[in-house]
């Protein structure tokens, strides 16, 4: 009676989780479509959210396909892709250069914090302490590329999802840390927010315009002000370079506003902001659903914020790479291994009664 209770239990968890899955390409499904009504609406050119939205719908579910085959191989190779596409990526190289324009240089942050992220998780899900500190070891190294390349969020989020990863496992509530990670995302939003409509108080305002640099912070003010005047639709996919002023202005024009929730709100109105939310809140329930252990949910969790943080005050999302990259960790962090191991010589997962154990503790 107890093993068929388990099995319910399990099937019913099954359920669930497909649930999630399809709610989560729903609301994919809805982010394509939004940026083609808000194109016909006011025109555009909403050919840059459908790659992103096939980018990350081909990520997810390549890595959940991998992440079920090859758990410790499909994040380690993920994040040594992730680290040759940084470096192969122009604009990258270090030295006397034109100034970096700031969607690359959150790209290369980005990137790097998915493979920090993709390393740890592999991490975890190797055996012994031996591949584990090697593979801990080349974040380490990632953190070095990020130096050597001049990106000091990059540096900075490495080495944070490396110190979060170790302490991860001693977590028992995984759905408290993660409300925290969805917490952290939306203070960073509203702190954006904040600057953009010269709201903050004077010192901490000019100590963040300082960092960040002040074209970017007109650039916010600027989609700001587009979101203002259109809420509903927005001004239209890809149009924000054409009707910002500063746009225009800059040495290096890229047409974004550097900010992806005020570029989302500006040119696909509150909608566009809501929908580019839910993706991420979806990410997050995803990885609270998953019957993989909390040290691999959360690092995954830990690296997907970092790299929302990362996308609300740079022009991270913009690029397929990165889009792609985070729906392949979210979907590695979630895939079920059908092995033991790492092939079908390891033991088959067959007592689902154990892991829907494991699953209702980690829910609780």
């Amino acid at each position: 009676m107890g093993t068929e209770s388990a099995a319910g239990a399990a099937d019913s968890e099954d359920e669930r989780r497909n649930v999630s899955d399809a709610a989560g390409f729903l609301l994919l499904a809805a982010c394509a479509t939004w940026s083609l009504i808000t194109a016909a609406a006011h025109g555009g050119r909403p050919e840059g959210i459908l790659l992103a939205v096939l980018a990350v719908a081909a990520g997810y579910a390549s890595g959940r396909i991998f992440g079920a085959l090859l758990p410790v191989t499909a994040p380690a190779v993920g994040a040594l892709m992730g680290v040759g596409f940084t470096v192969a990526a122009p604009h990258t190289t270090p030295g006397p250069q034109p100034p970096v324009p700031l969607g690359h240089s959150g790209a290369v942050a980005a990137l790097l914090t998915l493979s920090s992220g993709a390393a740890c998780c592999a991490a975890w899900a190797a055996r012994g302490p031996a591949p584990r500190f090697a593979l801990r070891l080349s974040v380490a190294g990632i953190a070095g590329v990020a130096a050597a390349l001049g990106s000091m969020a990059g540096l900075l989020a490495s080495i944070g999802v490396l110190l979060y990863s170790l302490a991860a496992d001693r977590t028992r509530h995984r759905a408290r840390v993660l409300t925290v990670f969805a917490l952290v995302a939306a203070l960073v939003t509203a702190a954006t927010w904040a600057m953009a409509g010269n709201v903050t108080p004077g010192a901490p305002s000019a100590l963040l315009e300082d960092q960040l640099g002040g074209h970017r912070v007109l650039l916010w003010h600027d989609a700001l002000a587009l979101a203002r005047e259109h809420p509903a639709l927005g001004a239209g996919p890809g149009r924000f370079g054409e009707l910002s002023p500063m746009a225009g202005q800059s040495l290096l024009p890229d047409g974004k506003p550097h900010s992806a929730p005020l570029q989302q709100a500006a040119e696909q109105g509150l909608i566009g902001l809501a929908l580019l939310t839910a993706v991420f809140c979806w990410f997050l329930h995803a990885l609270r659903r998953t019957q993989r252990p909390t040290s691999i949910a959360l690092t995954a969790g830990a690296a997907l914020t970092a790299l929302a943080v990362i996308a609300s005050v740079g022009d991270a999302l913009s690029f397929a790479a990165v889009t792609a990259g985070a729906g392949t960790l979210a979907g590695i962090a979630t895939a079920r291994p059908l092995w033991d191991g790492e092939g079908p010589g390891g033991q088959h997962v067959v007592n689902r009664a154990e892991s829907t154990s494991e699953t209702e503790e980690h829910s609780r």
